[in-house]
């Protein structure tokens, strides 16, 4: 419906390299060039100009880019008009999300569009939120399940739809002989001489941690590192060190550590956010999703 070369320029204006924009669109970078240089050829501007080993936008690119995004904002509300006509959806449907949210979340939502559409391709993708977004923006994913990070685009993004909808608490996880479980209720900085166990850097889950740690007051002092919940939490439970985990995420039962609630204001939680290309959020497919998504939020918040 709308020049495909308009999503080339997109995405070389997202990732800023020719190379990063054709592995995000499953293109060769000479195919990005050249359709580059077409649409260049066409509208009679210029677009990108060498900077370094990179490339610059032209003020007629951000030009276009501008229009581009209205109109690619008109073509989703005027998909999802249509789809709510039709009673049966059909073509595919992909939703994305972190580990947490690909594990506990997007699982009943699938299922649930399966059952309810039975001629819906659902598929599940997951990923970290940054690289979330660059499924939307290519067209490879219809709804992400996020939390925000230094590498997520901006709630006011103009390419984007991002709604909050829950906010998820993080638990300290501490072995079950640890001091601070006598408490009935334990502060961040009570944990702030502890050795830490948290994600590698550039993680979201790296973070997250340190974010929380700072607003309570104290950097931690990093132990180890551990992308996965299991990973930390045997290292937890052979006194290595603590970690923090959000309530979503299910740890082993058999391990002798203990999930200690944590109290202030505002209490460490981190926020989960359903992302869409703007103009998408009202599709009936996307609606249905995020119906399922918090009512599945709600049920493990009750236990």
């Amino acid at each position: 419906m709308i020049d495909p070369k308009l999503r080339v320029l997109q995405l070389v204006a997202h990732h800023r390299t020719v190379t990063a924009a054709a592995a995000a669109l499953h293109y060769t970078p000479s195919a990005v060039s050249y359709q580059l240089r077409q649409l260049a050829e066409e509208l009679g501007v210029e677009l990108v100009t060498q900077s370094g080993r990179g490339i610059q936008l032209t003020a007629a690119a951000r030009t276009v880019l501008r229009h581009a995004e209205t109109l690619y904002a008109q073509v989703e509300r005027a998909y999802a008009e249509l789809a709510a006509i039709d009673d049966e959806p059909a073509g595919s449907f992909t939703l994305c999300g972190f580990s947490t949210a690909a594990t506990r979340l997007l699982p009943p939502a699938a299922a649930a569009l399966r059952d309810r559409f039975p001629h819906l391709r659902v598929r599940m993708i997951e990923a970290e939120p940054a690289r979330c977004f660059d499924l939307l923006l290519a067209g490879d994913a219809d709804l992400a399940l996020v939390i925000n990070s230094a590498d997520t685009p901006p709630a006011a993004d103009e390419r984007f739809d991002q709604r909050p909808l829950f906010d998820d608490p993080l638990d300290l996880v501490v072995p079950s002989d640890h001091p601070l479980t006598a408490g009935r209720g334990v502060a961040l900085a009570d944990a702030a001489d502890e050795p830490w166990i948290v994600g590698r850097p550039g993680s979201t889950y790296h973070q997250l941690v340190l974010t929380a740690c700072m607003g309570a007051g104290f950097t931690p002092n990093i132990a180890h590192y551990a992308d996965e919940w299991d990973t930390g939490t045997a290292l937890v439970s052979h006194g290595f060190g603590i970690i923090l985990v959000p309530r979503l995420a299910r740890l082993h039962d058999d391990w002798p550590v203990v999930r200690v609630p944590l109290r202030g204001e505002p209490a460490p939680a981190r926020r989960i956010i359903a992302a869409t290309r703007l103009g998408a959020r009202d599709h009936p497919v996307a609606v249905a999703a995020l119906a399922t998504i918090t009512e599945t939020a709600a049920g493990l918040a009750r236990g």
